[in-house]
């Protein structure tokens, strides 16, 4: 079960990815953007990089978003 969710996630990171590039408004892209680091953080969790899955998640899915 494990060894289906990496492929996973790293699916759902392309789809936000191009999904973000193809929005028409900024207030879209950066919700996007927030989901893609989501996903990027829960990626790092699940091969067992906790530190930089904190990061991601402190960095990438909050102070982008905010900013």
């Amino acid at each position: 079960m494990i060894d289906l969710l990496g492929p996973l996630f790293l699916l759902l990171m392309v789809v936000c990815a191009l999904a973000a590039l193809n929005a028409k408004d900024l207030l879209s892209a950066v919700t996007i953007f927030g989901a893609f680091s989501f996903f990027s953080a829960v990626y790092f969790v699940v091969q067992d990089a906790l530190d930089v899955a904190f990061t991601e998640a402190a960095v990438g899915a909050v102070i982008t978003t905010v900013f």
